[in-house]
């Protein structure tokens, strides 16, 4: 019985792995381009972006070129430029780790994982801060338990409904790390429930961003090659896997990022020039968005939301 469950297995993969390069290069069929800008890119590991609605900055992690000694920094596009990077204001002090900032589609909140609670500076979890009137951001705050556990939480990302979206090794899951959906019922009261198969499996999934509208997930999985990016669609009976995003088989890619209508995708990965690069792929073929924010002085954010096509 064992032996004939492990042959069922073992075709299953194999039939998804075949889909998968059928699909791989996407509906668009055109290879990710190298996206950051020449403001914030450096010979280190530049990831993560998140962006205000207007268009006007940019929350990223920036690492050095070995992926490490993460920091959240930030840009501003001032007078048509991006500014020379800086710490983000709720920045806990180095060498502390800090990463994945996720910004509300409303501007008003901030999310990122900390280990700034940790003495070993190893274990994150997820902080918010809420965006005041004079546009500074308040002290963060820790999630409670069941969002945060003893296990690290990665990449929080939030849907249009207010779902809070992240990856987490806790004890009691499908495989090594699995993907996580939270509700806060009321303040500071959250639900925590396992997102499930195909989602979560046996391997490694662990961080995954969600469309606003709730019904595409990009999830960074490990399936015991590299970390790569597959793409989900929310079907009538549930999640179905329904590709993999093009990106290098060689290296492994992290930090994705949906624009607000899911058209595009950031993420990042390694750059032979500039050790780790963020990176731009459409979705479909024909893209109405005008996205990612440019920084021109006659475009005073527009660019992030607007009809007109790239």
């Amino acid at each position: 019985m064992k032996a004939a469950n492990m042959e069922k297995r073992l075709a299953g993969i194999a039939a998804a792995a075949a889909m998968l390069a059928a699909t791989e290069a996407g509906a668009a069929g055109r290879a990710p381009e190298a996206w950051t800008p020449d403001a914030i890119s450096t010979e280190g590991y530049e990831s993560s972006p998140a962006f205000m609605p207007d268009g006007r900055e940019i929350y990223y992690v920036a690492a050095d070129a070995n992926f490490r000694g993460w920091r959240i920094m930030r840009s501003r596009c001032d007078r048509g430029a991006w500014s020379a990077p800086e710490e983000a204001s709720f920045s806990a002090p180095a060498p502390t780790i800090e990463a994945d900032p996720f910004i509300t589609s409303d501007g008003g909140r901030i999310y990122f994982v900390s280990a700034r609670h940790d003495p070993a500076n190893a274990d994150f979890d997820i902080y918010r801060a809420e965006r005041r009137q004079d546009g500074s951001w308040s002290e963060p705050v820790r999630l409670p338990e069941p969002v945060n556990s003893p296990a690290s939480e990665l990449l929080p990302r939030v849907d249009g409904s207010g779902r809070l979206y992240f990856g987490s090794a806790r004890a009691g899951g499908f495989g090594q790390s699995d993907i996580y959906v939270a509700d806060e019922r009321a303040p500071g009261e959250w639900s925590v429930e396992n997102v499930g198969p195909p989602v979560s499996t046996g391997a490694n999934e662990y961080e995954a961003e969600i469309s606003q509208d709730g019904s595409r997930l990009v999830v960074v999985a490990d399936r015991g090659d590299r970390s790569h990016l597959y793409t989900f669609e929310r079907r009538p009976r549930g999640w179905v896997e329904t590709g993999r995003v093009a990106g290098r088989l060689d290296v492994f890619q992290v930090g994705p990022l949906l624009s607000p209508r899911g058209e595009w995708l950031l993420f990042s990965q390694a750059h032979a020039a500039r050790s780790g690069e963020m990176f731009l792929v459409p979705l479909v073929d024909r893209p109405t968005e005008r996205w990612p924010p440019g920084c021109r002085e006659d475009s005073p954010g527009a660019a992030a939301t607007s009809d007109e096509p790239s």
